[in-house]
């Protein structure tokens, strides 16, 4: 056998094989497809082109994929740019952040993101954590007063709606923000909770980047599901579970799966194949996991908005999800006493 017929020979392991048509680089460009419904709108309805939302999502995606590019070319290693994954944190990283975010937490939180929360963990399929929502968690711990107190950042707009009038203080710009006021007040502020459907699902301006069209998210979300890109059971666990908590403690279901980042984290964040459980049984207890702690810590805890904290926490158990759901090997038998 000469040199070039063995670098040609194939080597088969013992089967059974699986074979997938699906790449690193088709499904993040899926998920990019899925997204960009929300963010073309997003831009469109924030300001246009040239206006703050556009900044945040040039920077965002800027900043991603020149970590990544100039951590490979320090480190002497292949440039990985093309398998996609640092647009999509990128993206990701983006729709989470309020649009008027300053262009240098931007950058901070896209150094945080992709080197703090992937590559120093060795890259794409090594991280714990969802590198998005570590660099989102990183901008929202370290700036929130940054954030909330500058005139011209943070939010896009704020709430002007009748029944705020009488609360003696809103914490936020966000409908989540008039709900923690109100809940506070023990509903007292009689808010029909109902009338906020529709800007929630069509034209949101008081939220995150990502938060401006529920449908358009749930849309892109289920074309991932139907080609197959993530399983239905980890939305399905979270949006489910907080819809039921929600009922169970006497608010709006449909209100809170509408509001914050339910639909964004359920559909494109706790969905990342790194970060959540391999098994079909883990998936559905990860999703619910998330869904549970996004409803407490908005229900019982200081944030309205507890979106990315949820997710990561999961992530952390995740290892153990699999663990405990570890599918019984094909031929084994339980051993006798």
């Amino acid at each position: 056998m000469t040199e070039a017929t063995r670098s040609r020979t194939r080597v088969v392991s013992a089967p059974p094989h699986i074979e997938s048509g699906q790449t690193c680089t088709s499904i993040m460009l899926w998920v990019v497809a899925a997204l960009a419904p929300s963010a073309i709108y997003a831009v469109w309805l924030l300001g246009g082109i040239t206006g703050p939302a556009a900044v945040v999502f040039v920077t965002c995606i800027a900043g991603c994929l020149g970590v990544e590019a100039g951590w490979n070319a320090v480190a002497r290693k292949p440039q990985t740019l093309a398998d996609g994954s640092a647009l999509v944190t990128g993206l990701l990283l983006a729709m989470s952040l309020p649009p008027r975010t300053p262009w240098w937490m931007c950058v901070a939180g896209a150094i945080v993101a992709i080197g703090l929360g992937k590559l120093l963990f060795g890259g794409l399929g090594f991280n714990l954590f969802n590198p998005a929502l570590v660099g989102r968690a990183a901008v929202t711990i370290s700036w929130a007063g940054v954030l909330a107190g500058l005139p011209e950042r943070g939010w896009f707009a704020t709430l002007s709606l009748p029944e705020s009038a009488g609360l003696d203080a809103v914490s936020g710009a966000t409908r989540l923000g008039l709900f923690a006021a109100d809940r506070a007040a023990a509903g007292g502020y009689g808010i029909d909770w109902a009338s906020h459907y529709r800007p929630l699902l069509f034209a949101n301006t008081q939220g995150s980047v990502g938060e401006v069209s529920a449908l358009l998210l749930a849309i892109g979300g289920l074309v991932l599901i139907a080609r197959g890109i993530i399983d239905w059971r980890i939305p399905a666990g979270y949006i489910g579970s907080v819809a039921v908590l929600s009922w169970a403690f006497g608010a709006d279901p449909i209100f809170h799966v509408l509001a914050g980042g339910v639909l964004l984290g359920a559909f494109f964040m706790a969905t990342d194949y790194v970060t959540s459980p391999m098994s079909k049984s883990g998936r559905l207890v990860f999703g619910v996991g998330c869904g549970v702690f996004n409803v407490v810590a908005r229900f019982f805890g200081a944030m309205p908005e507890a979106t990315t904290f949820a997710i990561l926490f999961m992530n952390g158990l995740s290892p153990l999800i699999d663990r405990a759901f570890t599918p019984r090997t094909f031929g084994w038998v339980k051993a006798s006493d």
